[in-house]
C-alpha cells in the first residue's frame, strides 16, 4: 500500500492506497503466507475466527466476543462462508457458529475449502473496498 492523503491530511482508504501488486496480492491470498510463522510460534492457529483490529474489541456485544474462546486462525468457517463479501452480522454469527461446534474433522473440511476459495478468489473483498469496511458495532436489537 502506498502512504497517500488527501487534501486536508487524512489517509486515503485502503482500496485507494492499494498498488496494483498489491491488488494481486490481496487476490491471491499471497499476502497470508507471513502467518504461517504465527502459526509456528504459536500465535495463531491454521483455523479459526480471523483475528481483528484491538480496536474493534470495546463494539463487540457479549455474544460477539464468544469469537475469543478460540484461539484466531488464518482461516475460518467466516472465510469459506463468504470471506470479505458478507456483512460484518453474518461474519461474528458464523464465527460463533465455528465457537460451538468446533472439531478436528470441521477444521479439516474448512482447510479442503479453503484451498478451494483461494484458487476461486471468492469474497476477496467487500463492494467498493480493498477488503471490509471498519466494524462499528452491531446496531441494538440486531
Amino acid at each position: 500500500m502506498r502512504e497517500a492523503t488527501d487534501e486536508r491530511g487524512n489517509t486515503l482508504s485502503d482500496a485507494e492506497r492499494l498498488t496494483p501488486v498489491g491488488r494481486w496480492l490481496r487476490a491471491t491470498s499471497v499476502d497470508e503466507l507471513p502467518q504461517l510463522w504465527n502459526v509456528l510460534r504459536g500465535d495463531l492457529s491454521l483455523v479459526g475466527p480471523r483475528p481483528l483490529l484491538v480496536r474493534y474489541l470495546p463494539r463487540y456485544s457479549p455474544e460477539q466476543r464468544r469469537r475469543h474462546e478460540v484461539m484466531p486462525g488464518i482461516t475460518g468457517w467466516a472465510q469459506i462462508h463468504g470471506r470479505n463479501a458478507i456483512s460484518w452480522e453474518e461474519k461474528f454469527a458464523l464465527d460463533v457458529w465455528y465457537v460451538e461446534h468446533w472439531s478436528l474433522a470441521l477444521d479439516a473440511r474448512i482447510l479442503i475449502e479453503t484451498v478451494g476459495r483461494v484458487l476461486k478468489r471468492d469474497g476477496v473483498s467487500s463492494d467498493g473496498h480493498a477488503t471490509m469496511p471498519e466494524f462499528e458495532g452491531t446496531p441494538a436489537g440486531t
